[in-house]
C-alpha cells in the first residue's frame, strides 16, 4: 500500500509541476491560452492511449514490471521538460510523460483487487489515491523555490529524478501475488460489450476532464482572478490538495464501512457517489466568489469531493470484473475520459481566448458534471454486479 500510495505521489509531482510553472512560462515564453490548451491536451491524448496500452500490459505481464517500465518512462519524459522552449517541444515532452504516467493506475486498482477483499477495496483505492493530492503538495512546495532559485528547468529535472528513487524501492521490495500457471486475460471486445463497461466509461469520460481542469488550469484561474503569482500558490494548493486527501481516504472508508454494516454493494458504493456529486455542484459560483480564500474553500470542497468520487468509482470496476480483466477495464475508462480531457481542455483554451478570461461557463460545466454522470451510470448498471456470463478469454 505503501509502494502504490508512492507511485501516485511521484505520478502527480512529475504531471502538475508544468501546471505550477504555467504562469510563468505563458509570461516568459509568450504562450496564447490556445498554445498553453494544446500543450495540455496533448497529455491527455497520450494518457488515454496509453491507458489502452498499460491496462493489457497490467493484465499480461503483471503490476511489478508492468509499473516499474511506466515509471522509467515517465521520469525520463519529465527531466526531458527541461530541454525544450517551443510550444511544439512542450507538446511532445508532455505526449510522452502521459503515455508512461497512463500506467500508475491500471497497475494500483488491479493491485488492490489481488491483495485485499471487497469491504476494504475502497479505502485501499482511497489511501493510494491520496498521493496524487499529496503529489500536488509536494509540487507546491518544491517547485517554486526551485524555479525561483535555479530556474523553471531545474524544477522538472529534480521532480523527474524522484520517480527513479521510488523505482529503486519497488524493484527492491515489491512482488506479484502467486497466480495460476495460465491467468486468462480477456478480449477488448468482450469487455466493451458489456454495460458495466460502459458504467465506468461514462463516469469517467464527464469527470475526469473536471480532475484535469483543476490539475492544469487552476493556478492560471487563481493568477488570472486573484493575482496569485508564483510565490504565492503554495498555501492555496496545499489547502485545496490536503482536503482532497481528506475526501480520497474519507470517501473510501465509507463506502466500506456500510458494506461491512450490511449494506449491498451496490447502495455503498452509489451512495458515496451520490454525496460527492451533491458537494461537487457548488463549485460553479468560485469564479464569483469576489475573494481569494473564499473561492480557495469552494474549489476545496469540491476537490475534496471529486477524490471521494474517484475512490468508489474505480473500486466499481472489482466489484464488477473479475481480477484478470481489471486493469484492461480501467484502461478502457481512463481512455475514454482522457480523450473527453482533450476536447475539454481545447475548448478551455478557447473559451478564455474569446471570453478575455471569463471562467463562468467553464465551472458551470464543472459543478454539474458528477450528478449527470452518476445517473447515467445508474441507467447503465441499476445493480452493481458482475456480468451475466462468465467473461470467455479470447487471446
Amino acid at each position: 500500500m505503501a509502494l502504490l500510495f508512492g507511485a501516485t505521489t511521484v505520478n502527480y509531482v512529475d504531471r502538475q509541476v508544468l501546471g505550477i510553472l504555467a504562469p510563468t512560462l505563458t509570461r516568459e515564453l509568450h504562450w496564447t491560452e490556445t498554445d498553453y490548451a494544446a500543450i495540455v491536451s496533448w497529455f491527455s491524448v497520450a494518457y488515454g492511449l496509453g491507458l489502452l496500452v498499460m491496462g493489457r500490459v497490467m493484465d499480461r505481464i503483471g503490476v511489478r514490471a508492468g509499473l516499474a517500465i511506466a515509471v522509467l518512462v515517465w521520469s525520463l519524459a519529465a527531466m526531458g521538460h527541461a530541454l525544450v522552449r517551443t510550444v511544439a517541444g512542450f507538446g511532445v515532452a508532455r505526449a510522452l510523460l502521459g503515455f508512461g504516467e497512463s500506467g500508475n493506475f491500471p497497475a494500483a486498482v488491479k493491485a488492490v483487487a489481488q491483495w485485499f477483499p471487497k469491504s476494504e477495496r475502497a479505502l485501499a483505492t482511497g489511501v493510494f489515491n491520496a498521493g496524487s493530492n499529496v503529489g500536488v503538495v509536494v509540487a507546491a512546495l518544491l517547485v517554486p523555490p526551485i524555479a525561483l532559485g535555479l530556474g523553471w528547468r531545474w524544477a522538472f529535472v529534480a521532480t523527474g529524478a524522484l520517480d527513479l528513487i521510488w523505482l529503486t524501492l519497488w524493484v527492491a521490495l515489491y512482488r506479484d501475488p502467486a497466480r495460476p500457471p495460465r491467468e486468462d486475460t480477456t478480449s477488448w471486445g468482450s469487455l466493451i460489450g458489456r454495460r458495466q463497461t460502459w458504467a465506468f466509461i461514462v463516469g469517467k469520460a464527464l469527470t475526469d476532464p473536471v480532475w484535469l481542469f483543476y490539475l492544469f488550469w487552476l493556478p492560471k484561474f487563481l493568477d488570472a482572478s486573484f493575482g496569485v503569482r508564483l510565490a504565492g500558490l503554495a498555501a492555496p494548493l496545499v489547502v485545496i490538495y490536503v482536503a482532497a486527501d481528506v475526501g480520497s481516504i474519507t470517501g473510501g472508508w465509507m463506502s466500506g464501512e456500510l458494506i461491512k454494516r450490511g449494506w449491498s454493494v451496490n447502495r455503498g458504493r452509489k451512495t458515496a457517489l451520490l454525496i460527492a456529486a451533491l458537494c461537487i455542484v457548488p463549485t460553479m459560483f468560485a469564479p464569483a466568489a469576489g475573494r481569494l480564500w473564499v473561492a480557495v474553500g469552494i474549489v476545496s470542497v469540491a476537490a475534496g469531493a471529486h477524490q471521494w468520487w474517484s475512490a468508489n468509482l474505480y473500486t466499481t470496476v472489482s466489484d464488477m470484473f473479475p481480477r484478470e480483466a481489471v486493469a484492461s477495464v480501467v484502461g478502457i475508462g481512463g481512455c475514454a475520459g482522457l480523450f473527453s480531457a482533450f476536447g475539454f481542455q481545447r475548448l478551455t483554451g478557447t473559451i478564455l481566448q474569446t471570453t478575455g478570461g471569463n471562467y463562468a461557463p467553464i465551472f458551470a460545466v464543472l459543478g454539474l458534471a458528477y450528478l449527470g454522470a452518476l445517473a447515467l451510470i445508474h441507467l447503465l448498471v441499476p445493480r452493481l454486479e458482475p456480468p451475466e456470463a462468465t467473461l470467455a478469454a479470447q487471446g
